[in-house]
Parts: structure tokens; C-alpha cells; sequence
């Protein structure tokens, strides 16, 4: 599985790692800024929930798409 965070949708509420800390990682401000990336296995829940958290919707799960 994919996922792709776009920076500039992202407000810093946190609520990608509040429900995800094992996979988001913020900057010092807060913000997600990990652009596209591969989900650790055995992770998608976990993924899926921080995705639903975000007010933004900032992160889109490609489901194993090549993001074009």
C-alpha cells in the first residue's frame, strides 16, 4: 500500500499521528510533510485510521497505485 501526504493540504492539527504514530511523523511544527511513501506491513489499519483523522484530507491512500 501507498500513501501520499500533500504538504500544502496539511494545517497541522496533528490528528494523523494522534490516531497513527507508528507510521506519521511530524516536523517540529507539526506538520506531515512525508510527500508519497510505502506502508510497513501489517500497517494499513493503523494508516487508514490517521487518513480519516486529518479535517485537511491531506492523505490519500493509493492502495498499491503508481500515484500517476
Amino acid at each position: 500500500m501507498k500513501v501520499r501526504v500533500d504538504p500544502e493540504l496539511c494545517m497541522g492539527h496533528t490528528m494523523c499521528q494522534a490516531r497513527a504514530a507508528e507510521v506519521f511523523r511530524l516536523s517540529e511544527e507539526g506538520f506531515n510533510e512525508m510527500g508519497e511513501f510505502d506502508v510497513p506491513d501489517g500497517l494499513a489499519a493503523v494508516v487508514r485510521r490517521g487518513a480519516v483523522a486529518c479535517p485537511e484530507r491531506a492523505i490519500t491512500i493509493l492502495d498499491g497505485q503508481d500515484g500517476t
